[in-house]
């Protein structure tokens, strides 16, 4: 009783946040379809969810504008459901992606000029390209 109107809202709308971001989760990651009833299963999944979930989050941060509050289904479909054409030399990993309407915020980004090392192929490096 003793909060303003202004600060009921604002902590509703904090609150509502968290509720979109556990039914995001839900919804796309399939929380409710858990692999096992074991608790070490389901602490498992729960945080690759909260690691897939984070990694979303991530790049819709870094493609900027509205994609930094975009729910993982969204940045999914946008980004990462694609076709691409992988070439896999002595050195490196090649990624070449087709044309598509959102490519273009993918190189504004920077993630063509990104050359990232593949831990686990001895110093390959993967490299993206943009058709």
């Amino acid at each position: 009783m003793r909060r303003g109107a202004a600060d009921l809202i604002a902590h509703y709308a904090k609150r509502m946040l968290i509720e979109n971001s556990i039914s995001d989760g839900v919804d796309f990651f399939h929380m409710d379809a858990l692999s096992s009833a074991v608790a070490l299963k389901v602490n498992c999944d729960l945080q690759l969810t909260l690691m897939g979930s984070s990694l979303y989050r991530m790049l819709g941060a870094a493609i900027g504008g509205t994609y930094t509050t975009a729910e993982s289904r969204h940045l999914f479909r946008d980004f990462v459901e694609a076709s691409a054409r992988v070439q896999i030399t002595s050195d490196t990993v090649h990624v070449q992606f087709g044309k598509r309407a959102h490519n273009p915020l993918l190189l504004d980004a920077g993630f063509a000029k990104t050359d990232v090392a593949v831990p686990w192929w001895d110093g390959r490096r993967l490299q993206l390209s943009f058709g």
